[in-house]
């Protein structure tokens, strides 16, 4: 691929989108990337899965309205088949997805990312992966008499054939979740999506299948993808993200999750911009039939959900803002 305006090098943006949430969600990523990234060098694929054995139903955009929205914002589509994940794992969409891209430099995002910034600003290496660090100790969860966390990853990285110690941060106390290698798959970028994929399915399937005796105890769902993860970044040489990548989950991009949360502890900017380009008249017809677009943006229960919080005094758990906004009935997904 050729050069950014910058002097980077170029690379492909890829989301998976389906029916439902995620085409909305989609929506605002797409607006939000053009409205700062008018020059990009690259291209950005939303990958569709397409109907088969492992959907209960047609997973694809249905809307003909919004596709044409999508497609006008720079999208390009790109179905791909399903043959190891689908509706009992649609988390699994992002890891099959990289087989059907082009084979060039591809940076992941989620659709539930916002983008406030310049993509190509960013120096990225892309033969060193890394992913999002905007995470909480979600997996697992050590057992009584059932392993320690050390033992749990230990496992893993032994079942693999790589290296564990390597992968540590020992500035990080022994046992403490943070001191072992654990990502969002929020975002995720790497050099070759075929290399990068076919090795995120195997690790996956392994996990899944053929489990190391420590992992008895543990649940694979939905976190399967954030488990595989860090072990396909440790396996290509990358890891935790440096300095140099401190714009993703930061002044370029922000994964919000959804709507009540981007509300609740997300920057001014933040929300100056999905107000503005969800208040374009052509978006602002689409996003009124996603309930919750027309009632945090629209009907202005956003702002309502903002005033419960501070965002310099945040409660240091995700589920503490969950349960303030669900018990003042601003909670919609």
């Amino acid at each position: 691929m050729a050069e950014t305006a910058g002097g980077g090098q170029a690379f492909n943006i890829v989301a998976v989108v389906q029916d439902g949430r995620l085409a909305y969600e989609a929506l605002l990523l797409l607006a939000s990337w053009r409205h700062f990234n008018p020059g990009f060098g690259g291209k950005v694929f939303l990958a569709e899965p397409q109907p088969g054995k492992r959907w209960h139903r047609d997973p694809r955009l249905q809307s003909e309205a919004i596709r044409d929205m999508l497609t006008s914002l720079g999208a390009t589509f790109l179905p791909f088949e399903n043959r190891h994940f689908g509706h009992n794992y649609p988390h699994g969409n992002k890891i099959e997805a990289l087989a059907a891209l082009p084979d060039e430099p591809f940076l992941f995002l989620d659709t539930d990312t916002l983008v406030t910034g310049n993509l190509e600003s960013i120096p990225f290496d892309f033969a060193r992966p890394s992913a999002s660090m905007r995470r909480e100790g979600t997996w697992p969860e050590p057992q009584l008499y059932k392993g320690d966390y050390a033992t749990i990853w230990k496992s893993l990285y032994d079942r693999l054939g790589l290296d564990f110690a390597s992968s540590l941060d020992l500035s990080q106390p022994d046992d403490y979740w943070q001191r072992y290698l654990y990502f969002n798959a929020g975002w995720f970028f790497h050099a070759s999506p075929h290399a990068f994929g076919a090795r995120f399915l195997g690790f996956a399937r392994t996990i899944r299948d053929d489990p190391p005796a420590a992992l008895a105890a543990q649940s694979f769902d939905p976190w399967l993808d954030q488990i595989a993860l860090p072990l396909v970044i440790h396996s290509f040489g990358g890891g935790r993200p440096g300095a140099e990548l401190a714009g993703l989950d930061g002044d370029i991009t922000c994964h919000y999750r959804n709507l009540p949360l981007l509300y609740a502890r997300e920057s001014d900017h933040v929300v100056e911009v999905l107000e503005e380009v969800a208040g374009q008249k052509e978006l602002r017809r689409l996003l009124r039939d996603h309930e919750p677009a027309r009632l945090m943006i629209y009907q202005n229960r956003g702002r309502k959900a903002r005033d419960l919080f501070d965002r310099a005094d945040l409660p240091p758990r995700e589920q503490m803002i969950r349960g303030a906004l669900k018990k003042a009935e601003l909670w919609l997904r």
